[in-house]
């Protein structure tokens, strides 16, 4: 890292102070600094390309780099440095081979242990980018390691880069490292958010990584763009004393996808290039041989499609919505995965989607549609209603097991009188405590219930699909326990 040119009349650290306090008056000399955002909806994250005068810094990348290297070219910049807040827990990082492809410095920080050369970022190191000057915070809470890059030109604040630090709202879980480092990394986290609340302007944009979506965020985050005055006042982690944030922080920690396991290590250990291209069509009668071995065949057609017909055995993960957070989590890893779908672009789309998780290259695909998959066999069928037809169930039938699988904070909020609770992640491993009878099986909105029936039906149980918002049930006559009550 390249230190700035220090002022002869003072401490690198007092000048850098007296900037901090002067610059809400100083104009810039130079242009401000532009920012790219490539968003990650399926996963909630967000990766940044930082530029100025033709020179960028790239944050946080995803496994994709294509993505990056198309801003790149569009915009004619220069990669100078490529950074990462941390070693990610939800999604394998691309930055080791963007900086290798770019010949671009790959900036990590300096207290994670990784098994590749790379260039430390220890907290208040400084470097620049043609006219950005950046400097490193340590900011422990997510992981112990995890800093955060502030960007200024000519002395002023202009944003910080903060990872799973300061999230928009909220802050980065600290609970993915390790169990007997959880509490401590709260107090952590409260510690780094004060940080940079008291170290940065009140202009600063706040570009987060994670909190839009991502099971990284501790809670549930507030809106798309924030700067640091607006966070010194809404963000609960900069209103609240330490002890009261911290108690409710862990009180709310709900689970996490399983693939967060995987992450780290890999991210550690160094990512291989990412590898896109088709995986080998799914012939009808290979599609029967990974059925009958009972591997995982995924159909990524609507829920309601896939309800009126299909496989006997096929799983139902709807590909336009946020699929890979569920295939990554249910799934046993590393086992063979097969893809079928009727629209080539959600397949092209999912790939994509697990290739960012470590899932590489399904076994097979097809988008070929039913008659290709196996004809005659797509016979299988399950009853769909909504929460007016499990009102009425009830009111005729005194059998119905009614099955949720949302998540235990979701339940503890409110639940069907009477449900059983089983969370859709800790279905495939409890299988065989699922009550007796036919199971009609409802989440918050029908897309997890679809995952869920279908791995029911494939375990050979009756099922009926409640798919519905979980926001209707009260208006449809059944009776709910609510929090507090």
């Amino acid at each position: 890292m390249r230190p700035p040119a220090p002022d002869p009349n003072t401490s690198t650290k007092t000048a850098r102070q007296g900037h901090l306090a002067e610059h809400v008056a100083r104009p810039s000399r130079h242009a401000d600094p532009a920012v790219e955002i490539l968003d990650t909806p399926n996963l909630g994250d967000r990766s940044y390309v930082v530029h100025a005068g033709g020179r960028a810094v790239v944050v946080d990348p995803q496994r994709d780099v294509d993505r990056v290297l198309a801003v790149v070219e569009e915009h004619g910049l220069g990669v100078d440095q490529v950074l990462e807040t941390h070693l990610h827990n939800d999604y394998v990082t691309g930055g080791l081979e963007l900086a290798r492809m770019l010949r671009a410095d790959y900036v990590v920080p300096a207290l994670a242990q990784v098994a590749y050369d790379r260039t430390p970022a220890a907290d208040d190191d400084t470097f620049h980018t043609g006219d950005l000057a950046w400097r490193v915070l340590h900011t422990p809470g997510h992981t112990p390691h995890h800093v955060s890059y502030a960007v200024s030109v000519d002395g002023e604040d202009k944003a910080v880069f903060t990872g799973g630090s300061l999230l928009l709202g909220s802050v980065g879980r600290p609970d993915l490292v390790a169990p007997e480092l959880t509490e401590r990394l709260a107090h952590d986290q409260w510690r780094s958010a004060r940080r940079l609340a008291a170290e940065l302007d009140s202009a600063a944009a706040v570009h987060p990584t994670h909190g839009f979506g991502s099971f990284c965020s501790a809670t549930p985050t507030t809106g798309e763009a924030s700067s640091m005055g607006d966070q010194r006042v809404a963000n609960p982690v900069l209103v609240q004393a330490e002890d009261d944030y911290v108690r409710e922080l862990l009180a709310g920690l709900d689970a996490y996808p399983a693939y967060y396991r995987h992450m780290a290590p890999i991210n550690a250990a160094g990512p291989a290039p990412v590898d896109l291209s088709p995986p080998p069509l799914a012939r009808a009668d290979e599609v029967a041989r990974r059925l009958a071995s009972g591997e995982w065949v995924v159909d990524l057609r609507a829920r309601r499609v896939h309800a009126a017909g299909h496989l006997p055995g096929s799983l139902s993960f709807e590909g336009t919505g946020n699929a890979v957070t569920y295939l990554g989590w249910l799934i046993p890893w590393g086992s063979p995965l097969t893809l079928l779908g009727d629209d080539p672009d959600v397949l092209d789309a999912v790939q994509r989607d697990l290739a960012r998780i470590g899932i590489d290259r399904p076994a097979a695909a097809s988008a070929g549609g039913p008659a290709a998959w196996g004809g005659e066999r797509l016979t299988e069928t399950t009853p769909v209603t909504d929460f007016v037809g499990l009102a009425a169930a009830q009111r005729e039938r005194d059998d119905v097991v009614v099955l949720d699988l949302r998540r235990r904070l979701e339940w503890e909020e409110a639940h069907l009188d009477g449900a059983v609770l089983l969370p859709l992640h800790e279905l495939p491993e409890h299988l065989d405590e699922v009550p007796d009878g036919e199971l009609w099986v409802h989440c918050e909105s029908g897309f997890r219930a679809a995952m869920g029936a279908s791995l029911l039906r494939r375990a050979g149980r009756d099922v009926v699909l409640v798919d519905d918002e979980f926001g209707r049930a009260a208006d449809a006559g059944l009776a709910l326990v609510r929090k507090g009550s």
